[in-house]
């Protein structure tokens, strides 16, 4: 028996690669694969999803109006007059009005349906536990944008209208 140049491990008589270490076995009938190195094909950085707009905006513009992007998500519609006022046209911050505008509208989209099916009982149960589930969705868009990203809301995104 054989044992591996590289680790010493023990061979058997047709080993073509050590199972210890991999290594090329050292023999007449191995020459082809010595001196064989294996590598990885290359993998191309996953490309971000068409809802992530992060990589669009410059680093110094979410910098310094982070807090301007958050008011929406925690004010409402006081917060997207406030934005508004004082955004300076930054894009970061206009990207953050709109979706808090298309949760707002959804709201009151839901808010109607639920008013005019409210003899139904079912519905106006199932609208309020989907504004629970828009209120959870705002608060992820709020520490999204702690995190400096730029994403459209979950479920949000999905809506044609709102294209």
């Amino acid at each position: 028996m054989a044992n591996c140049t590289k680790c010493g491990a023990e061979l058997g008589a047709d080993t073509r690669f050590c199972p210890a270490c991999g290594a090329a076995v050292q023999g007449d009938n191995n020459a082809q694969y010595q001196n064989t190195q294996y590598q990885a094909a290359p993998v191309a950085p996953a490309a971000p999803p068409a809802w992530d707009h992060t990589a669009e905006f410059d680093p110094k513009d979410i910098s310094d109006n982070k807090v301007l992007a958050m008011l929406g998500y925690l004010m409402g519609w006081l917060g997207v007059i406030l934005q508004l006022l004082a955004s300076n046209n930054s894009p970061y911050v206009r990207f953050h009005m709109r979706q808090t505008m298309k949760l707002m509208v959804v709201n009151v989209l839901l808010g109607i349906v639920m008013a005019l099916l409210l003899w139904t009982v079912i519905v106006p149960i199932a609208g309020a536990v989907m504004m629970c589930v828009f209120y959870v969705i705002n608060i992820i868009c709020f520490f999204q944008v702690c995190s400096g990203k730029a994403k459209e809301p979950a479920i949000i995104r999905s809506l044609g209208f709102f294209k």
